[in-house]
């Protein structure tokens, strides 16, 4: 995972007081704030950066850990535990290393420590895991209405990923083993892919299920008839019942969206009609109005 600089996110440099980092992370999250920004994604992540810098930064043990690991600043209790390890050995009468020990030399730390022979030692002793990755995925309501394959671009490294139809608007799913490399031949870590689903469709999606508002005009709703629904897989056409509500509601069984993981089903489509009052009558057809509303 690239390394994301807090201090650039929270606009301060790297000597900042408590003070400094708390009153620069104060601005920025009035600035960004989901209340304050309605629907707007870019202020939503940037909201997200802000508030994971500031975990990080104003706390003094993390920051420490931060500033001496970097990006690996999570896995400094193993690095420690590498530190005490060479010690050790060094006490054994091996060559003797002095100096701080950040995340840049640590790649190399083991095989300038130990030599060929050594190299069986860090397999044995010093594998970690390597760094899960995060990432987002922006998909249109209908790329998700059916199983597709899709390359991502991870770290410049192409992934060929399947997306299950009836993925939601959120949900997260893991690529085993495509995170970062691991340490010392240790495995490497996950890819975590987060959907987001943008939904510009007449339709509202609830997990399987649809639901559309349909208008109808007022002779049909009276009078019955038959109209022309638009699916997500097709039209169909619907029998209206004389002397039909407004607000009534009808279910189209299994033309909703597809049931994640669960190949060829899908849940129902709920239309509820609205019934439009007509407009602009002319003078005969107010007339009809009037001798029908004393019948």
């Amino acid at each position: 995972m690239e390394f994301i600089d807090y201090y650039k996110i929270l606009g301060i440099n790297k000597n900042a007081s408590e003070g400094d980092i708390k009153k620069a992370y104060r601005k920025l999250a009035r600035k960004y704030h989901p209340d304050l920004n309605p629907n707007d994604k870019e202020a939503e992540r940037k909201f997200k950066e802000i508030n994971e810098a500031n975990e990080v930064l104003s706390n003094p043990e993390n920051r420490k850990k931060y500033d001496q690991y970097g990006k690996d600043w999570k896995h400094a209790e193993e690095f420690e535990k590498a530190r005490q390890s060479q010690q050790q050995y060094n006490r054994s009468g091996r060559q003797q290393y002095y100096g701080d020990f950040s995340e840049s030399d640590f790649s190399d730390f083991f095989e300038s420590m130990f030599g060929g022979t050594g190299r069986s030692y860090r397999r044995s002793q010093a594998r970690f895991r390597g760094e899960d990755y995060n990432a987002e995925l922006r998909l249109d309501l209908m790329d998700v209405y059916k199983t597709h394959k899709r390359t991502l671009t991870v770290n410049d490294k192409n992934i060929r990923i399947t997306i299950p139809a009836g993925v939601e608007n959120g949900q997260t799913i893991k690529i085993k083993g495509h995170g970062g490399p691991g340490i010392g031949g240790g495995p490497n870590g996950d890819l975590y892919i987060t959907f987001i689903i943008e939904n510009k469709s007449a339709f509202k999606r609830d997990k399987s299920d649809l639901y559309l508002n349909k208008d109808i005009d007022l002779y049909t709703a009276v009078l019955g008839g038959e109209i022309t629904v638009t699916t997500l897989d097709g039209k169909v056409k619907l029998k209206v019942k004389p002397e039909t509500q407004n607000a009534t509601k009808v279910k189209l069984k299994g033309k909703g969206f597809p049931v994640y993981k669960k190949e060829g089903q899908f849940g129902d489509l709920y239309i509820t009609y609205t019934i439009k009052i007509p407009k602009n009558l002319s003078e005969k057809q107010k007339e009809l109005f009037r001798e029908l509303s004393k019948i």
